[in-house]
């Protein structure tokens, strides 16, 4: 799988020509990337060559990706069959893959309402496919930067109680932005108009620093790669990712690596070295 050269124009591939309309495949998608890593087919030759790159920073990044799956599986059923939480807001839900929001919640609570927000056009023609003949599902095109047009759209607020309880879904999001864009902030104004509780989840790339200098080091180079090829990209520490629940109570075991937030007997994910670029945490509204 060979790199394209800076001044180089990517070709497409034959079997590539018949993308969905709006689709482009010379420029690769942080969406279609996590579909390859997790052993999708819902990506092309320029993700494969970005996900190749990755590869060789953090051989294990396949299985960082499955932990987080796991971990969503896991917060998700907890909140439907333990919390009740009977609505949910999934910012940024990236391409339908094996065990869907809906279909986790609905498994434990039928009638969940799920509204799935993404602004990747693919993540639109795979999503409305899905949920074409679910009303109790959405799929509403919009950038997490802009967290107003979300809360005030059509779709969310035919679906979503803002008077009741909400599970805020902010799996893998909020290290795609950059400092300047404020990521606290905005996970905050879409907090701000949630009942009492809801709950907000968080998985977001962490770069452990001296305490662990190889995986710091691994850190620092996935993210050059990120903000190299795929434009957006940001491994904050510990600090920087428990800030995002201030105002909230978080459950218990904390923020953690993904495989130790409740871990249960279905899981498979072992991550190595990339066990500690990934961590997660889930908190209460008061």
């Amino acid at each position: 799988m060979g790199l394209i050269p800076p001044n180089q124009e990517p070709t497409v591939p034959d079997n590539e020509q018949h993308a969905p309309d709006g689709i482009d495949t010379t420029k690769p998608s942080v969406s279609r990337v996590y579909d390859f890593m997790l052993g999708g087919k819902d990506n092309y030759e320029i993700d494969r060559q970005v996900a190749a790159m990755a590869l060789k920073i953090a051989p294990d990044a396949p299985e960082a990706a499955q932990a987080n799956r796991e971990f969503l599986r896991r917060t998700v059923r907890h909140l439907a069959a333990e919390v009740g939480i009977r609505q949910f807001l999934d910012i940024g839900s990236g391409l339908p893959t094996q065990g869907n929001v809906h279909e986790i919640a609905q498994a434990a609570a039928p009638g969940a309402r799920v509204v799935y927000v993404d602004h990747d056009p693919i993540v639109l023609v795979h999503g409305r496919a899905l949920l074409a003949v679910d009303d109790t599902t959405a799929i509403v095109h919009a950038d997490a930067r802009e967290p107003a047009k979300i809360l005030e759209d059509p779709k969310v607020r035919a679906l979503i109680d803002f008077g009741q309880p909400v599970g805020l879904l902010m799996f893998g999001i909020l290290h795609h932005l950059s400092d300047e864009e404020n990521p606290g902030e905005v996970l905050g104004r879409l907090v701000a108009p949630l009942a009492s509780g809801s709950h907000v989840a968080v998985s977001h790339f962490h770069n452990p620093g001296e305490a662990l200098p190889e995986v710091s080091k691994q850190a620092r180079t996935a993210e050059k790669l990120f903000n190299e090829h795929l434009g957006t990209g940001r491994w904050r520490t510990r600090e920087e990712v428990l800030a995002y629940f201030d105002g909230l109570e978080l459950l218990e075991p904390g923020l953690v690596p993904l495989p130790e937030w409740r871990p249960d007997e279905g899981d498979h994910a072992t991550p190595g070295i990339t066990y500690h670029t990934f961590v997660g945490g889930v908190g209460r509204k008061p």
